[in-house]
């Protein structure tokens, strides 16, 4: 009994480890992601769903076998490329599985398309976007200006292509007026950068075009000029733009939007403003073409007018205009003759007036009366010396009468001048300035009796009874 018992003990099935779902799954996932940390896996896109929030959720398939693919917002912004059905691309991330539906899946952290490299794929898609908007069409294109007079330079402050394009734009036209908006030309913030400054020529206005220029590079260094949003504001740009980026075989974005491609940046400043001689010569030859149209009419109606000058008709046409003529000299000389006339009778009647006012002028009557009155005094003394009259008493009354006849003659005298100095001063300009009047002049001293002879901010001159003043018009209102 006591070895079948211990035959039965040495028998005794295992415990069972029962795991739940929750933690067989976490198990699992565990192990796969510790194998599986940093692997590469090649297959085809399929089953491609952004979401929008910024994740891609794709399929990789390979024959019949497939694998779920997550990437990460933050991964996918790095991304130069749009990822998209039927490309071969290769994933680099590490193994999981999703344990709400306990999927095998890969999260990818970085994306490459097989064969041509990202930046390729990325440029021939925005390629064919933008050209299927119609944003390379040539009919949008704006021209570029024969002569302008201001030309903005958007490009690098310290690289070779802005020292070639002012080289060359110095020695083609000394008068080009250059404005230099500094940007990056390559890097990160490059794009931005050169955005920026066709944004600010476009808004300000302060180029009649614009040259976006960089020298030659790699693909990888001129990847900024292929930036949708670079592309975008190079259509919409209010002034013409050239696009002068890398050398003759480069292309970017910006080559194809532009309103014109340089092969160069040198090419660009050639392109932008004829040479001094070049203009000298076109205008030498416009003007000779000018000339000799200009004769050739010339001769033509000469010749037309000399056939018409041989028409009778044309004959008597001329003696009428001659007779008219004749006739509006004939009314011009009596008008002359007649202005003559009319101021010689102004002036004659001018003479009176003036001869009238000196003769009522009261320092003139003062000085008659004062003589009249010394010789009816001289008279009245002579008479009375030749009388001999005896008594005082008569002597006396005649002295008393005599004081009193020059008295009455000098009061009335005095008030006969005074009336007519009052007269005088009533009506003198000086009069009526110190009852509050006044006389206002131009800056040219001209009398304004208008409002409408002056306008706002001008200087006006104010002469008042006592003294004048300056004053500048604030508002003027025609009345």
């Amino acid at each position: 009994m006591a070895g079948a018992e211990q035959l039965g003990l040495a028998f005794q099935a295992p415990p069972r480890k029962i795991y739940p779902v929750r933690e067989l799954v976490a198990s699992v996932r565990t192990q796969v992601e510790r194998a599986f940390t940093d692997v590469y896996v090649e297959g085809e896109i399929s089953n491609y769903r952004p979401a929008e929030s910024g994740h891609l959720y794709f399929t990789m398939k390979d024959g019949s076998a497939q694998l779920r693919v997550v990437m990460w917002r933050t991964q996918a912004r790095l991304l130069r490329f749009r990822p998209e059905n039927g490309l071969q691309v290769i994933a680099r991330g590490r193994v999981t599985i999703y344990d709400e539906r306990g999927d095998l899946q890969f999260q990818a952290e970085h994306l490459e398309p097989k064969g041509a490299g990202a930046l390729q794929i990325a440029f021939e898609q925005l390629k064919s976007k933008l050209a299927a908007e119609g944003l390379f069409d040539p009919a949008r294109k704006k021209p570029i200006p024969t002569l302008p007079g201001r030309i903005g330079l958007v490009t690098s402050p310290r690289g070779a292509a802005l020292q070639d394009i002012l080289n060359i734009l110095r020695r083609r036209h000394e008068s080009a007026n250059v404005v230099i908006y500094p940007a990056q030309v390559q890097g990160d913030m490059a794009a931005a950068e050169v955005t920026a400054g066709v944004q600010y020529f476009s808004r300000h206005g302060h180029a009649d075009v614009i040259i976006v220029a960089r020298g030659g590079g790699s693909f990888e260094d001129l990847f900024a000029f292929n930036d949708e949003g670079l592309a975008r504001v190079i259509a919409s740009c209010e002034v013409p733009v050239i696009s002068a980026v890398g050398h003759e075989t480069d292309f970017t974005i910006c080559d194809f939007v532009a309103d014109l491609r340089a092969p160069t940046p040198s090419a660009a400043a050639e392109l932008v403003i004829r040479s001094q001689h070049e203009l000298s010569e076109k205008l030498h030859a416009l003007y000779k073409r000018m000339t000799q149209a200009i004769n050739y009419k010339l001769l033509r109606a000469n010749n037309a007018l000399s056939t018409l000058a041989q028409n009778a008709v044309f004959a008597r046409m001329q003696d009428s205009i001659a007779r008219r003529q004749q006739r509006l000299d004939d009314l011009g000389f009596r008008l002359v003759q007649a202005q003559s006339r009319r101021l010689k009778e102004l002036s004659r009647r001018l003479e009176t007036l003036e001869a009238h006012l000196r003769r009522y002028d009261p320092r003139v009557r003062v000085g008659v009366m004062r003589r009249e009155l010394e010789a009816r005094t001289a008279e009245l003394i002579s008479a009375s010396s030749r009388l001999f009259v005896s008594r005082d008493t008569q002597v006396d009354r005649l002295t008393v009468a005599l004081g009193r006849a020059g008295e009455t003659i000098l009061l009335r005298r005095r008030s006969r001048w005074e009336r007519l100095q009052s007269n005088l001063q009533a009506l003198s300009p000086t009069a009526i300035l110190a009852r509050g009047y006044a006389l206002v002049f131009d800056t040219n001293g001209h009398l304004v009796t208008q409002a409408a002879q002056v306008k706002p901010g001008e200087q006006v001159r104010t002469q008042l009874g006592r003294g004048e003043f300056t004053a500048e018009v604030k508002l003027v209102d025609g009345g």
